[in-house]
């Protein structure tokens, strides 16, 4: 694979809302990509765009290049390394994976290790950011892995977001350092739902009691977009699934039992994805928890 540092080309795995996203920017700033996705269809307009759609994830790794992927959980990621069509067949010595996904500190260090043994890097770079933050290239980037293959790939991954954060050589530190964040968050959705469950009840307007929130103390992206679905319950068209974040609490959950972390709000927030799950709530945006707050105080049946 020819590298240089103006025109990479690389391989694109996972071409979800996310990953096609990325994939998109990478080409609208010259580099060559060829792209898998388990939906072929969904690659037609990168392919539009001069990207090569392969046949099996391994196709779009060679030798020393870089390929990316953005798989939805764990055992996609392992699918799509592993076997003899896998990326880590195909990826040799000098090769860099960048993970973008978010899996567990366990799936993490066996697929380092995996490379490791092929003489090729794994670096681990989720993101914080919805889909239209990644069309507009302004997602927070993590990046921990080998320090020479973080410098490598920096370039790139500063064409798909606004600010990059380096967390040292241990893969491991970005899968839970994004891991934990996404358990912020997850605590923002129950707080944001519980407020504007109280102020209803109280005849106040949800979206009332958002505005002032929103445009006061709580004056940032994450509050005032998932503030705006939450009081509207506008949750059918998913920036990340409920599904998700189910996943999400239980990684995170996991990883609290084995560092033997009490976390009693990750224990609370995975019973509320559950019970959104066992209500059908699977595929709408993961603040649909919210409908559940509001069902407990009795506002919907």
């Amino acid at each position: 694979m020819t590298i240089t540092e103006n025109n990479m080309e690389i391989g694109y795995v996972g071409l979800g809302g996310m990953g096609h996203a990325m994939a998109s920017n990478l080409i609208s700033k010259g580099h060559t990509l060829r792209v898998w996705n388990r939906s072929p269809g969904k690659a037609a307009d990168l392919v539009a765009q001069g990207a090569t759609l392969v046949e099996h994830p391994g196709q779009a790794a060679a030798g020393d290049g870089v390929v990316f992927t953005m798989v939805a959980d764990d055992a996609a990621l392992e699918q799509v390394v592993g076997g003899p069509d896998g990326i880590a067949a195909k990826l040799g010595p000098g090769g860099i994976h960048v993970s973008m996904s978010t899996v567990s500190p366990e799936t993490t260090q066996r697929i380092a290790a995996l490379h490791a043994e092929r003489g090729a890097a794994f670096v681990v770079a989720p993101v914080f950011g919805r889909p239209t933050a990644a069309a507009a290239a302004m997602l927070f980037i993590l990046v921990a892995g080998e320090a020479g293959a973080r410098d490598k790939i920096m370039p790139l991954l500063e064409t798909m977001g606004q600010r990059v954060f380096p967390l040292g050589d241990d893969p491991v530190a970005a899968s839970i350092v994004k891991l934990s964040g996404n358990f912020m968050i997850m605590g923002v959705i129950e707080a944001m739902a519980e407020a504007a469950t109280l102020c209803e009840k109280y005849g106040v307007e949800r979206s009332a009691m958002m505005d002032v929130m929103t445009q006061s103390i709580f004056a940032t992206p994450l509050y005032v977009n998932y503030g705006k679905l939450i009081a509207q319950h506008d949750y059918a068209n998913p920036g990340f699934k409920l599904s998700l974040g189910f996943k999400d609490a239980n990684l995170v959950m996991a990883a609290a039992r084995k560092a033997h972390v009490p976390m009693p709000l990750a224990s609370m927030m995975h019973d509320r994805f559950l019970s959104a799950l066992a209500k059908d709530r699977g595929e709408l945006d993961w603040t649909a928890a919210a409908l559940n707050v509001s069902e407990d105080a009795g506002l919907r049946s």
